[in-house]
C-alpha cells in the first residue's frame, strides 16, 4: 500500500474559507496549521512546504530564507508585498489571486459613482471618465460604463505600445478633458511605467477635472498632495478605497469634507470576492502539485433570498442608486471609517485591519436577485448592464 506525501501547509487565519479549501489535497497527508499574521515567521515556516497568506505578509528573504517552503500565493490580487524576483531566483514558485475581485470592485465602482450622481457632485451619464490602467478591472469598467453611454478616456501606456495607440488617450488628453479621473493600475516603484506617486502635485497642477478616485493601490496617488488639491478649490471631491501607508492613513485627508466616500480598501471585499481569492490560490496550488481541484467555492457559499425594493419609482438614476445602496450600502463604509477619526494613537490603524478581516457580509449582485414590483423597463435594463438583475 503506497504512503501518500506529506504536505506541511501555513496559511493565513482570514484567508476565506481556508480549512475547507486546504485541510484535503488529492494524493497528499496535509498537515494544516492556519496562524495569525503576526505567527507567521521564519522559525515557524522551517519545516512548511506551501505558504499561503494575504497582503498583510511580506515574503522575502528575510521570511523565507532557510526554510523548506517551495509555494507562496496569496489570496489578493495585489502582489506588491511578495519579492517576486528574489523568490524566482531561489526556485519558489508563486501565485496571486489576480482577477478574483474584479467584480466586487466593479460593484464598489458602479455603486461609487451613482453615489456622487446622487449628491450632485457629477451629472450621470454626462461626464467625461477618465480611466488609468485598463487590465481586468479598467477593461470591465469601460465595458460597463461604455453600455450606460457614459464617454470614456482610455490610458494605458503598457498596452497601448502592445496594441497601438487606436483607442487609448494620451494622458494630456485625460487631464483636460476627463471630469472624473479613477485609477486602476499596480503598484510599481521603478521603470518607465512607475505608479508609485503616479498622482502627484505636479500632476494635479495640470488636472481640469474635479474628482479622484483610487481603488487601485494607495501608493499610486501622492496623499498630501491630494489634500493640498482638495484644499485649492471647493469644487473638487476624492473617493479612497485606498491609501498611502495604510493602515496609517492621513488624518487630515480623511477628515477633510471634499472626501466624499472613504472606505478601508474593501472595494474587493464581497463574501463571494475573498471565496474567489480562495478558489483562484487552491486551484493555482493545484497546478503546481499536478492534481485535479476538487473543492469548490460554490458548495461553501450560502443561498440568498431575493431583496425587496418598493420605492424604485423614480428618475433612472435615481432608482439605480435605491437599487445599488439596496445591495451595497456603500455610504456606511463611509460612516464607519470617519468615525475612527476620534481615536487615538494607533487605534485607527488597528480599526482599519480589523475592519477589513472582519468585513460585514456583501454578496456579489451576480448572486442576487431584487424584486422591484415598480420598476420601470428602462431601470431594469440600466439595473441589468450593470449586473443587477430586478424582477417586476
Amino acid at each position: 500500500m503506497s504512503v501518500s506525501p506529506k504536505l506541511n501547509i501555513v496559511a493565513d487565519a482570514h484567508i476565506w474559507g481556508v480549512r475547507s479549501a486546504f485541510s484535503s489535497i488529492p494524493g497528499f497527508d496535509v498537515d494544516l496549521s492556519v496562524l495569525e499574521n503576526g505567527e507567521i515567521t521564519r522559525e515557524t515556516l522551517k519545516e512548511t512546504d506551501i505558504l499561503l497568506t494575504r497582503s498583510s505578509t511580506q515574503v522575502d528573504a528575510r521570511l523565507l530564507e532557510g526554510t523548506a517552503v517551495r509555494f507562496a500565493a496569496t489570496a489578493t490580487i495585489g502582489d506588491d508585498h511578495y519579492d517576486k524576483a528574489w523568490l524566482e531566483q531561489n526556485s519558489i514558485a508563486w501565485a496571486n489571486a489576480a482577477g478574483s475581485s474584479t467584480g466586487s470592485v466593479i460593484e464598489y465602482m458602479m455603486t461609487a459613482l451613482i453615489e456622487l450622481h446622487a449628491l450632485k457632485l457629477i451629472s450621470l451619464p454626462d461626464i467625461t471618465l477618465g480611466i488609468i490602467g485598463v487590465g481586468r478591472i479598467g477593461s470591465a469598467l469601460a465595458d460597463v460604463c461604455s453600455g450606460l453611454d457614459i464617454q470614456l478616456l482610455l490610458n494605458d501606456p503598457p498596452r497601448e505600445r502592445l496594441e497601438g495607440e487606436e483607442g487609448f488617450s494620451s494622458i494630456d488628453s485625460v487631464l483636460s478633458e476627463a471630469d472624473v479621473v479613477t485609477l486602476h493600475t499596480p503598484l510599481l516603484k521603478e521603470g518607465d511605467d512607475r505608479t508609485f506617486h503616479l498622482i502627484d502635485s505636479e500632476w494635479l497642477s495640470r488636472f481640469q477635472g474635479r474628482g479622484i478616485i483610487n481603488a487601485a493601490r494607495g501608493g499610486c496617488v501622492d496623499n498630501k498632495a491630494l489634500l493640498t488639491w482638495l484644499d485649492g478649490d471647493a469644487q473638487r471631491f476624492a473617493v479612497l478605497d485606498c491609501w498611502e501607508g495604510e493602515p496609517d492613513v492621513l488624518k487630515t485627508l480623511l477628515a477633510h469634507p471634499q472626501m466624499i466616500i472613504a472606505t478601508p480598501h474593501i472595494a474587493g471585499h464581497s463574501l463571494d470576492g475573498k471565496a474567489a481569492n480562495t478558489q483562484y490560490v487552491y486551484q493555482a496550488l493545484c497546478r503546481y502539485l499536478g492534481v485535479e481541484p476538487v473543492w469548490s467555492m460554490e458548495e461553501e457559499l450560502p443561498a440568498i433570498d431575493p431583496t425587496e425594493c418598493e420605492d424604485v419609482d423614480h428618475d433612472l438614476w435615481q432608482g439605480l442608486s435605491i437599487l445599488t445602496t439596496a445591495l451595497y450600502p456603500i455610504m456606511r463604509d463611509n460612516q464607519v471609517m470617519k468615525d475612527w477619526l476620534g481615536e487615538a494613537g494607533n487605534s485607527m490603524a488597528k480599526a482599519f485591519s480589523s475592519f477589513r478581516r472582519n468585513y460585514p457580509v456583501r454578496r456579489a449582485w451576480e448572486s442576487q436577485q431584487i424584486k422591484a414590483v415598480n420598476a420601470s423597463e428602462a431601470l431594469i435594463s440600466h439595473a441589468q448592464k450593470i449586473g443587477i438583475d430586478v424582477r417586476n
